[in-house]
């Protein structure tokens, strides 16, 4: 069944406070396979006007899809994630991500299309700092597959 239209354009509260951690920046680097500097040596990171170690670009992704959670396992939205795969991911930085911030994500829902059976799910996540700044937004795509005939 397709999901609801009615459900764009929803708002979901914003999730708790996350502190970015050095250590974490640099466990995500080592496994993405990025050696930049910037993400594990203050000092190389100091050297390029930033106040401390930066995330790799999609480091974010871990916490925005946390935050989809709440749209996710929207009782209301009906979603089967048991057929959800991901489908696309894009990201427009105010600035980087830095180690020591304290991070909200509000997640809203872009769009809802059905094509070939599929439900495409569109969700907007807006990252802010502790201060309210905006750091970044990413776009998170879903496809919930089409249940196979039996």
């Amino acid at each position: 069944m397709a999901l609801d239209q009615s459900f764009v354009g929803r708002t979901y509260p914003p999730t708790p406070s996350y502190e970015v951690g050095r250590e974490k920046i640099r466990e995500f680097a080592e496994a993405v396979g990025d050696t930049n500097p910037v993400y594990v040596d203050p000092e190389a990171a100091k050297e390029l006007g930033h106040s401390d170690v930066i995330a790799p670009p999609t480091f974010v992704f871990s916490i925005t899809f946390k935050a989809a959670g709440q749209v996710i396992h929207d009782p209301q939205l009906g979603l089967d994630y048991s057929r959800v795969v991901h489908g696309d991911q894009k990201f427009a930085y105010t600035r980087p991500v830095r180690a020591g911030d304290r991070l909200t994500v509000t997640s809203t829902i872009e769009a809802i299309k059905s094509m070939a059976g599929n439900d495409i799910l569109d969700v907007r996540g807006e990252v802010h700092d502790e201060s309210g700044e905006h750091v970044v937004t990413a776009w998170t795509k879903l496809v919930a597959r089409a249940a196979e005939e039996a």
